[in-house]
């Protein structure tokens, strides 16, 4: 589960001082803070918590990244996820273990670093599991993950939240594969039934895409 990011002007309100007081302490490190992808400073509800509780924060958190990308020309995004969540687990105070990625569909199971990180955390090897979005652990079944993770202590945190609309392609992309899955086991993998059903609900796409 993702936490509340408060923008500057609510944590500098909460904590009583200036705005410019509050960069002042995100560039000294005082307070953690998040850039969110845009490059505007974020502020973990957490880091006012604490500041106004006098807490010590979370270090010793052990955190894994994992990242995703559906296809190896998107290699930049890969390395981006992969930076935003050092910066996200940095301002949150917490350990990093390991970085995680890989490149595939989000709907395969048998993914290299997905595995991996199930071996984390049956071991009991990390206390949370940092992603941008709930989509790059897995295109389905995120809540199964998340109560199959809880039962050995693990957490999910969702950096960004909502999925940006960039990612349309990748669900397009994925949707096709489980249409045509579910095609082939209807009507068998040759079938000329099954190829006109993949290409009507190709056609459908890309209708829907066009009214926007």
């Amino acid at each position: 589960m993702s936490e509340r990011l408060l923008p500057p002007g609510e944590a500098s309100k909460r904590l009583g001082i200036h705005y410019v007081t509050l960069k002042r302490w995100i560039y000294s490190g005082k307070i953690r803070a998040v850039r969110t992808p845009t490059g505007r400073w974020m502020i973990p509800e957490s880091e006012v918590e604490r500041i106004l509780g006098g807490k010590e924060g979370v270090e010793g958190v052990r955190a894994i990244i994992y990242a995703r990308v559906s296809s190896s020309d998107q290699k930049g995004d890969l390395e981006r996820q992969i930076a935003h969540l050092a910066q996200y687990c940095s301002a949150k105070g917490y350990k990093v273990v390991d970085v995680l990625s890989d490149v595939s569909s989000g709907l395969k199971t048998n993914r290299r670093g997905l595995l991996k990180l199930f071996n984390y955390v049956v071991n009991k090897q990390v206390d949370v599991v940092v992603v941008t979005y709930k989509d790059r652990l897995t295109r389905f079944g995120f809540e199964y993950l998340e109560y199959f993770f809880r039962q050995y202590g693990v957490r999910i945190e969702v950096a960004y939240g909502k999925e940006p609309r960039d990612a349309y392609q990748e669900l397009v992309e994925d949707l096709l594969a489980v249409v045509t899955s579910f095609a082939g086991k209807l009507y068998g993998m040759r079938t000329h039934r099954k190829k006109k059903l993949v290409q009507g609900f190709k056609r459908l796409l890309e209708e829907v895409e066009k009214d926007g």
